[in-house]
């Protein structure tokens, strides 16, 4: 048996707070304007919130309207200083991504991932979390005595097929006000008994709120910025990252765009070829339509890859099979971005 940890941070968490402002503005743009170029990043903290970037849009937003609206839905105050400080995309990139060309928005690599270790296809112990900030985030905003920031992770024991046994530590680290530690402690080791139970999973122990107190948080405790939970966003550190944020960016960038293809490749060849795990990395030069290079690899070993993958794994091709101009990136920007 060998010791493994995964972590998720919570929705008020000063890094995803900036995600989802980021996110925020790219729906707004692509809801106006489907050939919007974005990338958005957001920095917070001490009474200011800076935003920053490259957006070519015809959509007309109301920036700090929306900041506040997401300020607000996450539980801070939304009286804060927005500092303005958007800027065009650069031509150069833009020559390569345009409809008539289609290439890649950026270059890099893109990793996607499954298993067979849950009915979402992910790792046990994520879907614990994922399932437990939902839980968090819902209580918060029916018990005052919760606050918005907090992190929670699982250090577990597993076999040697990565299969999650037993956790020898729940550690949560939650904002609250202090004053109802016994009920909410209790509540918490509660909720997360019960979720576990689920997967037949035990929990050795809890270590909650390690330092002894978390009442000061959010932007007062902490600055946030777009786009530093990549572990968080993608699978919590049970397979590879490329290393670029999804958070702010329109799917012509295909940070985004192709990690969620991959993901969605790493799912169909899974059930396929009856898998317990599959990995599928995609990387591209930036402004060409297909990926330089596909590599799939699983339990079983190599996947050979066909070369129609490569022309499904285009720009293009991704976003309309996906229909990535039409969903909600805030939403995917709360919990995680791959959550079935």
């Amino acid at each position: 048996m060998k010791l493994y940890t995964n972590e998720i941070v919570f929705r008020g968490h000063p890094d995803k707070v900036c995600d989802q402002i980021s996110d925020a503005l790219l729906d707004a743009y692509l809801k106006e304007d489907k050939q919007s170029r974005c990338g958005i990043e957001v920095v917070g903290g001490k009474g200011k919130i800076f935003i920053t970037g490259e957006v070519t849009s015809k959509a007309s937003v109301d920036v700090e309207n929306i900041v506040k609206r997401v300020l607000t839905d996450v539980g801070y105050d939304s009286n804060y200083e927005i500092i303005n400080n958007l800027g065009c995309q650069s031509p150069d990139i833009a020559m390569g991504t345009n409809d008539l060309v289609g290439g890649a928005g950026d270059q890099g690599m893109m990793f996607g991932y499954a298993c067979n270790d849950t009915k979402e296809f992910l790792p046990t112990a994520m879907v614990i979390l994922q399932r437990f900030s939902k839980w968090y985030d819902e209580e918060r905003l029916k018990c005052s005595y919760f606050k918005s920031d907090g992190k929670a992770e699982i250090t577990g024991y597993y076999d040697d097929n990565m299969k999650l046994k037993k956790i020898k530590y729940f550690t949560i680290s939650y904002q609250n006000d202090e004053t109802h530690r016994d009920y909410t402690d209790n509540l918490i080791k509660e909720v997360c008994i019960n979720i576990c139970k689920d997967y037949e999973i035990e929990i050795e122990e809890f270590l909650i709120n390690p330092t002894g107190k978390f009442e000061i948080g959010g932007f007062v405790g902490d600055a946030g910025l777009t786009g530093r939970k990549i572990v968080v966003d993608s699978y919590q550190s049970f397979a590879r990252v490329g290393g670029g944020a999804f958070s702010g960016k329109d799917p012509t960038k295909v940070d985004r765009s192709a990690a969620y293809k991959a993901r969605e490749i790493a799912k169909t060849y899974l059930k396929k070829y009856n898998l317990s795990w599959c990995e599928v990395v995609i990387s591209y030069a930036i402004g060409k339509v297909e990926p330089l290079s596909i590599y799939i690899t699983s339990d079983k070993g190599d996947i050979e890859v066909d070369n129609k993958l490569y022309r499904e794994c285009s720009p293009k091709n991704i976003i309309k099979d996906l229909n990535l101009l039409n969903i909600c990136y805030e939403e995917k920007a709360r919990f995680g971005h791959f959550q079935d």
